[in-house]
């Protein structure tokens, strides 16, 4: 792969459907999943054709959707951006959309060929009736971001009868890192959760939110291996974004970024059955940052839509308007026709022109 003409979303394409191609070569006893794994390849190229009718009436429908469906978290993760700025909390917030909200969402999102909802939060596992919500969407994958304490029994045998929930695990590198960041245990339990999925054939991934910290050990043969060992097939490796000026000495440097961007080129030759995203990497390598609906957007667990759950910034409600309506907000069209998206050096950019967004919603 060319990564000067890397496409994000093409890669993430093929990609899936090589995992999901593997997944039925590997559960072939299994008939009930077979099909299951086979009708979802038909979809998303369904979907990827509907996206591109829209585009032929200059219409741009992203493949993806960020679904923060709480703000509530049971752990507290230092050096938190969610938490800093609000998005996060220990309590329930009021007004926050209900399953039956998440539900419309969903089936919008599908009709216009947004094939991959990301649900986050908070710890999105808090939301038992969302999560079952996603189960009847099988057309559309559902990848869970999830700090993996709250993945019980009752969690794997629904995600064993919906192959299109697959629990994305948040890890920071070995135990000592992890638990430093995340809390004690939290790595033996991802540990466990791990191994319980993969014995039992289920997808799952892993996230890392890359720092100064862990880069390193985040990019080194050891944690790499270990994760492909026990069954991970995705990687998303997301730069830390600082929660105030006091912690932008733990953003990598554009050095490290290079490094990091030149291990990734390597990691898919490696492993070609397991997919590697980075963010904001992969999206510089793609012509600009993808917010605002160029690649992906994000709603809110109040319905505000957003550029992107690093820019909590929002013109228009979900509850009141459909979400076609939300991609063609004043913000977002702001955001795609002036050129600061493209503005991509290699962090934040949305972050790092935090105020002229701010300026953009005046």
């Amino acid at each position: 792969m060319n990564e000067k003409n890397f496409d994000i979303q093409e890669y993430l394409a093929k990609g899936s459907e090589n995992i999901i191609k593997n997944a039925i070569h590997a559960t072939l006893k299994n008939p009930k999943e077979s099909i299951f794994l086979a009708k979802f390849i038909k979809n998303s190229r369904k979907a990827t054709k509907t996206r591109r009718k829209y585009a032929e009436e200059g219409i741009n429908i992203p493949a993806f959707l960020i679904a923060s469906i709480t703000s509530k978290c049971n752990l507290h993760c230092i050096g938190c951006y969610s938490r800093a700025n609000g998005s996060s909390t220990d309590n329930v917030v009021k007004n926050q959309l209900t399953d039956n909200d998440w539900e419309e969402i969903f089936e919008q999102s599908r009709d216009l060929g947004i094939n991959y909802i990301v649900l986050a939060g908070g710890e999105p596992l808090i939301r038992k009736d969302i999560i079952y919500k996603a189960g009847l969407f099988p057309e559309i994958l559902f990848p869970v971001f999830t700090n993996g304490t709250m993945l019980n029994e009752e969690y794997f045998n629904l995600m064993d009868n919906n192959r299109n929930i697959i629990p994305v695990l948040s890890i920071e590198g070995n135990e000592e890192i992890t638990d430093a960041r995340r809390g004690k245990g939290v790595y033996k339990r991802l540990m466990e959760s791990m191994n319980h999925m993969k014995e039992n054939n289920l997808i799952f991934g892993a996230s890392i939110t890359v720092s100064r910290n862990n880069l390193d050990y985040a990019l080194s043969d050891e944690f790499i291996s270990g994760l492909y060992a026990n069954g991970c097939k995705v990687l998303f490796l997301i730069e830390y974004v600082p929660i105030d000026n006091n912690t932008t000495g733990l953003t990598i440097t554009d050095e490290e970024r290079d490094s990091l961007l030149n291990r990734i080129v390597l990691l898919r030759e490696k492993y070609d059955d397991m997919l590697f995203m980075s963010f904001p990497g992969d999206e510089k390598e793609s012509g600009g940052c993808l917010a605002a609906g160029r690649g992906f957007f994000h709603i809110n667990s109040h319905g505000g839509a957003e550029p992107c759950p690093a820019s909590p910034y929002s013109d228009i409600n979900v509850k009141e308007t459909s979400v076609l309506e939300a991609l063609n907000s004043n913000l977002f069209k702001s955001l795609r026709s002036n050129g600061l998206l493209l503005d991509h050096q290699g962090g934040c950019v949305l972050f790092e022109h935090e105020k002229d967004v701010q300026n953009l919603l005046k």
